[in-house]
């Protein structure tokens, strides 16, 4: 283990000064100093980060102060406003403004607000505000009545309804997970012996069963009394419902209240405002918490009658797609259905307008299928629309599904061509497919007429995302923006344009308008700082590198000088971005922007760098995605040696000096490239890395590699801690002490197994205050700091 002395007084004299003004003339890019890189990012000017249309086509934006976390609101008069125009809202006009989401009805005449907790009804023709709640603690779910004359909603468990003509708020369907305290007590030989040998006894009992029942008699009679709760008894936990608009139907979700949660980690913090070590219970590892098993329910809010909805209709339920390896481990056979669960809280079930028709999204806790059903409301069961599955595990991100105005034709998103693509199926008909390609499609929002959707799509490249439109009746697509860098949008009240947030590579997320038809989009703001602008980069080349493995080509972006020297050799540095399944080869803003400030200052420096999109990268289809399935880091390490190969063939890259670093995923691949290739992998910084996948949480790492217990080689292969004894070449490893995401411990646990293996050449840098993602720009400097100096001192 080598300490390594601070090379403060090279870094200052390497570059110039940030405020330094460019030359006018100057086409190469502004150099940039580490210390102004890793600095906070209000220097470079604070994005955009949420906007949404206001009732009369205003539009409103939040903004992070500069220096400070408090964010304001600005409005801006409209979707043809000039750039920079928006105003900060005044806080006496915060109580009349619309909300971030709105939910307007099919008229488009009224619009449902949810505001600081708070819901409000806005009248779309005068501007009205109605306020319907007030301090009613946890609101959610608002949406309109069938007949479009009340609002309801839920709180906590409880549903409610606002009828807009009698002013009042009255509870619709009241649940509880407790015992009916009126519910008839449990068979009792001794208590049958006392009422049929004590007459007063009887007649005590007796009173009381006609005052209970004439009590229940009144309730529903009295249509000014609330209705009766719909008890569930103890032994269950309520996960989520949705209320049919019509009033009638209330589907709700329950687990089991004892079911297994798993031993409880602990976190420990060293510093600390009092001054003495505390500790914090985080999260348990894979495979000792497995998911809870969800049930469905209808309860018939006319009767109070409460049924459980069967599973077995959705076809494969009852069969284990992991019964080959439990009889490897010699585990016992699953019996019966494999347990399931419903995002309830996730809009895991959609109603139609007219509640008579409700769909549900269902997924087996294996992850290997996912089920979309409708409910045949009159004898409770289920009725499959569709089954996606997938030997490895299906894609929670394209689960997306509605009704459309008809109450007929439901729409949802699939992957079953292998990229997430649009779908509507009507009655009894086939499914249609509205798109298809080798694209995919996000982020689903319909017209209010049912006739066109709107969407994020990428269809020019994987990395170059737009909105794009399609027909309910046709399909097909169309793009409507050009802006390369869409991150997300709104349709305006009125349906005849998009709000759009969009980014380009060196500028963050901004605000533009557009029509539907398409066109010039209109830029109506840019928050970057003048001395950021001022700056001219070193440009990120979207390439594609081959793949001698058969896979498809490998997109990266690519940063080195404009103009290489004849003859010479470039030491290359990768970097492999966090998450395992994010995409960062994109034409946006990167979430790694302060690391692509250090790549420029690298190229500054004499390298030449690679950001590479592995397999198991977002953006490609359901075939890149699980390419890792029980193999993690072996064929993302193909596509990085690939990508030093491709570097040293194509760019003048030096094949005997190649560095890499990332963090998170990028941590755990820049140990598997080390451990695995260190033929090539000269030298590696891991920051906060995954060492051990025994030690990740379940939702994530059972998805990809099954549990421990059912699939023991997945988790061998796949760890770099099994591969340490491989180290040959130069480690940093850094990590936040108060990580709650990849817990500190599995740096501890790898650097104590390096310490055994008597491993040279290898550092380990703790950061007592951070967690998983910095926030302090003295820990981004010193953590940067050290790369620096790692790939100067080992690259060249």
């Amino acid at each position: 283990m080598r300490l390594v002395l601070p090379l403060l007084p090279l870094l200052l004299s390497l570059l110039p000064a940030a405020h330094a003004a460019p030359s006018s003339t100057a086409t190469a890019p502004t150099p940039i100093t580490l210390d102004q890189a890793m600095a906070d990012p209000d220097w470079i000017g604070t994005p955009v980060e949420a906007a949404w249309w206001g009732w009369n086509g205003q539009l409103y934006y939040k903004q992070k102060r500069l220096g400070s976390p408090l964010r304001d609101t600005y409005q801006l008069p409209g979707a043809n406003a000039k750039l920079n125009s928006g105003k900060q809202v005044d806080d006496a006009q915060l109580a009349n403004l619309d909300g971030q989401q709105m939910v307007v009805n099919r008229a488009g005449t009224r619009a449902i607000l949810l505001r600081n907790g708070d819901l409000f009804e806005r009248d779309l023709k005068n501007g009205a505000l109605t306020q319907i709640t007030r301090g009613v603690s946890a609101i959610s779910d608002p949406q309109y009545s069938a007949d479009g004359g009340a609002v309801q909603y839920r709180s906590g468990t409880d549903w409610f309804s606002w009828s807009r003509a009698e002013r009042l708020s009255a509870p619709v369907a009241l649940l509880r997970a407790a015992k009916d305290p009126d519910a008839k007590p449990e068979a009792d030989a001794l208590r049958e012996l006392q009422l049929r040998l004590i007459v007063n006894l009887a007649r005590q009992k007796e009173d009381r069963d006609a005052s209970r029942e004439r009590r229940h008699e009144e309730r529903r009679l009295d249509a000014t009394r609330a209705p009766e709760p719909i008890y569930l008894g103890e032994k269950v936990t309520i996960s989520g419902s949705a209320l049919s608009p019509d009033g009638r139907w209330l589907l709700f979700v329950t687990q089991d209240k004892a079911a297994e949660k798993g031993k409880l980690g602990k976190l420990a913090r060293y510093v600390t405002e009092t001054g003495y070590p505390e500790a914090d219970d985080e999260r348990t590892r894979v495979g000792r918490n497995m998911p809870i098993a969800q049930s469905l329910k209808l309860a018939d809010l006319r009767t109070g009658q409460v049924r459980e909805i069967a599973f077995d209709s959705l076809p494969g339920i009852a069969t284990d797609p992991l019964a080959a390896l439990r009889a490897e481990q010699k585990l016992p056979p699953l019996k019966g259905n494999r347990a399931v669960r419903i995002d309830a809280q996730r809009d895991g079930i959609a109603w139609t307008d007219d509640g008579s028709k409700v769909a549900v999204r269902i997924r087996a806790i294996d992850n290997k299928d996912g089920w979309l059903a409708n409910v045949d409301l009159a004898n409770g069961a289920l009725v499959p629309v569709h089954r996606i599955s997938d030997t490895a595990w299906v894609n929670r991100r394209a689960e997306e599904f509605g009704w459309l105005p008809d109450n007929a034709t439901l729409w949802y998103l699939s992957e079953e061509s292998g990229y997430a693509h649009l779908y509507a199926k009507t009655g009894a008909a086939p499914a249609r497919a509205l798109t298809s390609g080798q694209w995919e499609v996000s982020s689903v929002e319909w017209s209010r007429d049912g006739k066109n959707a709107y969407f994020m799509c990428n269809r020019q490249a994987p990395g170059t995302y737009e909105v794009c439109a399609s027909t309910a009746k046709e399909g097909g697509a169309r793009e409507v923006t050009n802006l390369k860098g869409v991150e997300n949008f709104g349709l305006s009240p009125d349906n005849g344009k998009l709000l759009l947030r969009y980014s380009t590579s060196y500028m963050p997320a901004q605000l533009a308008s557009v029509s539907v038809s398409g066109g010039k989009a209109n830029i109506l703001t840019d928050t970057r700082s003048d001395a950021f602008k001022a700056r001219s980069w070193v440009m990120p080349e979207l390439v594609q590198v081959p793949s001698t493995h058969g896979a498809a080509p490998i997109w990266a972006k690519l940063y080195r000088p404009k103009q290489l020297e004849a003859g010479k050799r470039y030491p290359i540095v990768m970097f492999a971005h966090g998450a395992g399944y994010l995409q960062n080869v994109t034409e946006r803003y990167p979430v790694y922007f302060r690391e692509q400030m250090f790549h420029n200052l690298l190229v500054e420096q004499g390298y030449i760098v690679l950001d590479v999109d592995y397999r198991a990268s977002l953006g490609y289809g359901s075939a890149w995605r699980t390419a890792i399935y029980r193999q993690m880091g072996h064929p993302e390490l193909e596509d990085f040696i690939d990508g030093a190969n491709w570097l040293a063939q194509q760019h003048q890259g030096d094949i005997r000096n190649v560095g890499i670093y990332g963090g998170s995923y990028g941590g755990f691949m820049s140990l598997m490239a080390l451990m695995r290739a260190p033929d090539i992998f000269k030298s590696g910084a891991a920051l906060r890395p995954v060492t051990d996948w025994t030690t990740y949480n379940h939702e994530y790492t059972a998805n990809i590699l099954n549990t421990p217990d059912v699939d023991p080689q997945a988790y061998k292969i796949s760890s770099p801690i099994e591969y340490a004894d491989k180290l040959t070449g130069n480690l940093l490893i850094a990590h936040g002490m108060i990580d709650d995401n990849v817990f500190y411990q599995d740096s501890v646990r790898l650097s104590q197994r390096l310490i055994e293996l008597k491993k040279d050449n290898w550092e380990m840098a703790s950061y007592p205050m951070e967690r998983h993602g910095f926030v302090q720009p003295e820990a981004w400097y010193d953590e940067y700091r050290r790369i620096y100096q790692l790939f100067q001192r080992t690259l060249k």
